[in-house]
């Protein structure tokens, strides 16, 4: 143990000095143990092995390339981004799990405070003082309509006119409706309360059915409608001296300590390219 005797001797007698009791007997005949002092013997070996035990499971932890990520996205991330995202992902990381789960931005964040979940995605920048938030990809919100609408060979339309159209809106908590209802607010001084709302609906999926369907037009992130755009089902129409930009985040609890699979698939994330109807990363 490296200790002088004195030393031995000073150790023993603050034990002693703690407990209240002796641990050693001596004598002429030298030191033995108390029946106290072979309580302790016995504890403290276990003490020795189960930290030995703590520190190779550590080290073995550390070591391991797989485990599990519990993460919740909003629907435009969750649908048409991380998918193809996390299907790459695993080609380089087989033995890490990617658990997702699909929400609105507001109820990501909560779910993420919560500790439901370690990681989130959102369309917005998160706005509480316990997280933090890492800018990823870009996204657009554009003006869409269904091919056989009044508007389709329109250069563009000004907002006013948008005003008057039958609208389709994302429900609240989402971050397409928070971002454009504050682009709209800031940039236009235009309230949504102004808009011509003909329906809020869950999800850009039945928005854009609803579009197709003739009930109104509707302002949604690229990524949502590119097959649509590109098939021509439907049109962007583009909105007069109107660019609505966003960036969608990965957001965690500041005091969120990610292990070796987290790190991994952060970095991933962050340099995941995605450029979909125009967009540029």
């Amino acid at each position: 143990m490296f200790l002088t005797q004195p030393a031995m001797t000073k150790h023993i007698r603050n034990v002693e000095d703690c407990l209240g009791v002796k641990v050693v007997n001596r004598g002429g005949g030298g030191v033995s143990l108390t029946p106290e002092g072979k309580i302790l013997y016995d504890v403290a070996r276990r003490i020795v092995r189960l930290r030995r035990d703590a520190a190779d499971k550590i080290d073995q932890l550390r070591e391991q390339s797989g485990g599990d990520v519990y993460l919740c996205a909003s629907t435009i991330p969750a649908t048409y981004i991380l998918p193809r995202a996390i299907s790459a992902f695993k080609k380089e990381h087989p033995d890490i799990r990617i658990f997702l789960k699909t929400e609105d931005s507001e109820e990501v964040m909560n779910m993420v405070l919560d500790r439901e979940v370690e990681i989130g995605c959102i369309g917005k920048s998160p706005q509480n003082a316990k997280l933090a938030g890492q800018p990823v990809w870009h996204d657009r919100l554009i003006l869409v309509v269904a091919a056989d609408h009044r508007w389709a060979k329109k250069g563009s339309v000004s907002v006013s006119e948008l005003m008057a159209e039958p609208f389709v809106l994302r429900e609240k908590g989402s971050a397409t409706r928070d971002v454009f209802e504050l682009y709209m607010k800031e940039q236009k001084a235009v309230r949504l309360a102004d808009f011509n709302i003909c329906g809020e609906l869950g999800s850009s999926e039945a928005i854009k059915e609803a579009v197709l369907a003739g009930l109104g037009v509707s302002v949604l992130s690229a990524h949502a409608v590119a097959r649509e755009l590109a098939s021509g089902m439907l049109l962007e129409i583009p909105l007069a001296s109107c660019r609505i930009e966003r960036r969608f985040y990965l957001i965690c609890l500041k005091s969120f300590e990610p292990r070796a699979h987290h790190k991994a698939f952060f970095d991933f994330l962050k340099h995941y390219k995605v450029a979909p109807a125009g967009l540029k990363r």
